[in-house]
């Protein structure tokens, strides 16, 4: 969607310049790379180029067409999950293993495309194996083991990252909805709180120990932010209500607010459990004659 720029010096503008949007909160979206969306050209050149043969080649190509299509998207989701598991501290590995399925069904697809044409049986397979190779070699395999903070048992970490799956899960819908909007300044507006609620994310990530207090944030909280936004949405699509975003913004200036002293607090407990740490370990070494 275009988006129209505003400000001081704008055509139509005002003294109103929205603030750039922070970095955490403009996340790049791994899955739209150029060598990602490349991998959905061959099954087109295959379809196309198969439309002049007999039924059989023709039907053939076409199911071979579909594959590669399939392993693309596969791919590209992969991508995308990686990047997501990259981001995080705590993290699961991908319950699919996107980016390998991608490799094998690239493979299948171009060995198909191969006995299309006049590779041969053997020369197909040649062709299908090579290309789950440079597969592997471009895009690399999934994510094989959980990301787990040392000195924390697994169960708990476990808990973190449900959390912290849940809690993304509800700021990508807010980011994603918030972006149908023509609202440049509202999209700056969400994409602080965003980064807000994500620096809370981030502090529990590095001290599960924090989640039972940030529990109540990442979940109830980030619901209702996501059910407010997905309504707003729909009211100032529909029709600009000032009114509505008036009473948006207020609850988001009110969350940010929250999220922010909470996550302060939390910062602050961290700390003043490394000084109690050190005072005993002082005192112990004195005891020590140390």
């Amino acid at each position: 969607m275009a988006k129209r720029f505003g400000g001081r010096y704008s055509p139509g503008g005002t003294d109103e310049t929205p603030a750039p949007a922070p970095l955490d909160s403009a996340r790049v979206d791994a899955g739209a790379g150029v060598k990602a969306n490349l991998m959905f050209l061959p099954p087109v050149v295959l379809a196309a180029t198969s439309l002049g043969s007999g039924p059989v080649v023709l039907v053939t190509a076409l199911v071979g067409a579909a594959i590669l299509g399939l392993g693309a998207w596969l791919t590209r989701e992969g991508l995308r999950a990686e990047a997501a598991y990259d981001d995080r501290k705590v993290a699961r590995r991908p319950a699919l293993p996107r980016k390998m399925l991608g490799s094998a069904l690239t493979g299948v697809g171009i060995a198909i495309a191969g006995w299309t044409g006049d590779a041969g049986l053997i020369g197909a397979v040649l062709y299908g194996v090579a290309a789950a190779g440079l597969h592997v070699a471009a895009f690399g395999i999934d994510p094989l083991r959980d990301k787990l903070v040392e000195g924390i048992d697994e169960f708990q970490q476990d808990r973190v990252a449900r959390v912290v799956d849940e809690a993304e899960a509800y700021l990508d819908t807010i980011w994603g909805k918030i972006q149908t909007t023509d609202a440049r300044a509202l999209q700056d507006r969400v994409a602080s709180f965003c980064a807000t609620a994500r620096r809370m994310i981030r502090t529990v990530e590095e001290d599960p120990r924090d989640l039972t207090g940030a529990r109540k944030f990442l979940g109830v909280y980030l619901m209702g932010a996501r059910d407010a936004t997905v309504k707003f949405v729909e009211i100032w699509n529909r029709k600009k209500d000032s009114d509505a975003r008036a009473a948006y913004e207020a609850l988001l200036e009110d969350l940010e607010q929250n999220f922010a002293a909470r996550t302060e607090r939390m910062m602050l407990d961290d700390r003043s459990d490394m000084d109690i740490e050190i005072k005993v370990l002082r005192d112990r070494l004195q005891r020590e004659g140390v």
